[in-house]
């Protein structure tokens, strides 16, 4: 806990956390309400976030393990001593189905269409795939953010047998879970539908083909093969098959015991369906609620296969990594453009959470993004001036170098320093990167009238000869 909240006793936070109004808080309380139904002896609490890696890692993936960090903390401080884990799954078994628009070699990729996303070669030439050259990217930066979370590969998951157990269940449970499924499917749809997906011998396809039979006793199923006609019998284990995104979903919470896990509004049907099969397969759902989801410039869904809107590298050039857990601990469940003019204002809301911590009540500090982005302990030092009044300074003065800004900061503020003050230097920064890349090139300029010619060339007479009355 930071300075600020030394004084405070440990049952009075308790106390104060067990009521606040804050989203992480009232979340952790369902995962509390869990604990308590079940009865038995505290245990460890999974969390878990997913991710689809068929395109580079963008801000809302970012969210998700932010959010889910933020309630984990809550739960936390409501229960302490008991342990927890969060699990970051990515679904890199699935097959690629469409081509992203944002990676190189897009010639390529298209021999690869319905291979596993750990099967197609990496467009980069990093990776031995696609699916590990995106997993890395994005262990890269929740490491860089200091998360503490596991990662988790489905391809992984499959082959290793992890999942074996789980998988004989949902065959024995075939029927149960197409009851569930076929009613939220088009007639033509539920005529082809099976949970169950074949990895092709011949292939290597991810097939999205009927079943021909099952059997149970020998844990496997039947099929047609697209090219040949020929039946063909394989294992459910093994990674020999994979599961519909819904089912395997539902299968994933059953094997790997999750308490906790949030999507995004656009999944709340699939949530209640993944709900309804993970309790077929005799294990409760996890608790989490459904957050808004992130648009671009012109309103549409941010897409990672597209990659419309910030990239997790753009943010950072810009701003601190801070400043963007605070744009997604305000409002969940509210959507919001995410673009490049969010970044001052998002900025600034910031650096003004962490200014009204110190004199804020219990209370009020729980509910300050202050207290979740930072885990309670908010840094104290105090910045004598705000980014949208640097970015009007790097603009005034087309400053390229940050010696430029700090001569003006040393004028308002003649003691603080870049070495006393390091994250106003960040902000320097990120000011001059920002004013670079969107102020300057906007920037238009005219020739100046007769009359604002001789305005001017009056000013710079009068300034000429102030100084030279108070010579320095």
């Amino acid at each position: 806990m930071s300075a600020n909240a030394a004084a405070i006793a440990p049952s009075d936070l308790l106390e104060a956390a067990r009521v606040s109004k804050a989203w992480p808080f009232e979340e952790a309380r369902k995962i509390v309400g869990r604990l308590e139904r079940e009865g038995g002896p505290a245990r460890t609490i999974l969390f878990e976030t997913g991710y689809g890696p068929s395109g580079l890692p963008h801000i809302g993936t970012f969210g998700e393990v932010a959010r889910t960090t933020m309630v984990r903390r809550a739960f936390e401080l409501l229960m302490p001593g008991v342990p927890t884990r969060l699990l970051c799954f990515s679904d890199d078994m699935d097959g690629l189905r469409k081509v992203p628009t944002n990676v190189p070699n897009q010639e390529m990729l298209a021999n690869y269409i319905n291979k596993p996303l750990t099967q197609v070669p990496d467009p980069f030439g990093k990776f031995p795939s696609f699916g590990e050259h995106n997993n890395a990217r994005l262990r890269s930066f929740l490491d860089s953010y200091g998360f503490e979370y596991e990662f988790a590969s489905a391809t992984e998951y499959y082959k290793s047998g992890r999942f074996d157990k789980t998988l004989l269940k949902v065959l024995a449970k075939f029927d149960e879970i197409m009851e569930v499924m076929l009613p939220s499917l088009r007639e033509e749809r539920q005529q082809s539908y099976s949970p169950i997906l074949p990895v092709s011998p011949r292939t290597g396809h991810v097939l999205l083909v009927p079943l021909v039979s099952r059997d149970v006793e020998k844990g496997t199923v039947s099929y047609k093969e697209p090219e040949t006609g020929e039946i063909v019998e394989v294992p459910v284990t093994g990674g020999q098959c994979k599961l519909q995104w819904k089912a395997d979903w539902a299968m994933r919470w059953a094997a790997l015991g999750v308490d906790y896990e949030m999507a995004g509004k656009d999944l709340i049907d699939s949530v209640r369906l993944a709900s309804r099969i993970c309790r077929v397969l005799g294990a409760p759902p996890p608790e989490g609620f459904n957050y808004e989801l992130f648009l671009d410039e012109e309103g549409k869904k941010i897409s990672k296969s597209k990659g419309n809107g910030l990239s997790i590298e753009d943010w950072l050039r810009y701003a601190s990594p801070e400043s963007l857990q605070y744009f997604m601990f305000q409002s969940p469940r509210a959507g919001k453009r995410l673009h490049f003019d969010v970044i001052p204002r998002t900025v600034d809301e910031y650096l003004g959470a962490l200014a009204a911590f110190p004199g804020q009540d219990l209370r009020g500090r729980l509910n300050n993004a202050a207290f979740h982005i930072h885990h309670g302990n908010p840094p104290t030092d105090d910045l004598p001036i705000s980014f949208s009044l640097l970015l009007n300074l790097a603009s005034a003065s087309h400053v390229e170098e940050r010696d430029v800004l700090w001569g003006f900061i040393r004028n308002y503020a003649p003691d603080v320093t870049a070495q006393s003050h390091p994250r106003l230097d960040d902000l320097v920064g990120y000011a001059i990167n920002y004013f670079h890349d969107f102020v300057k090139p906007a920037k238009t300029y005219r020739a100046a009238t007769d009359m604002e010619r001789a305005a001017l060339e009056d000013l710079a007479e009068n300034l000429e000869r102030a100084m030279d009355s108070n010579p320095r």
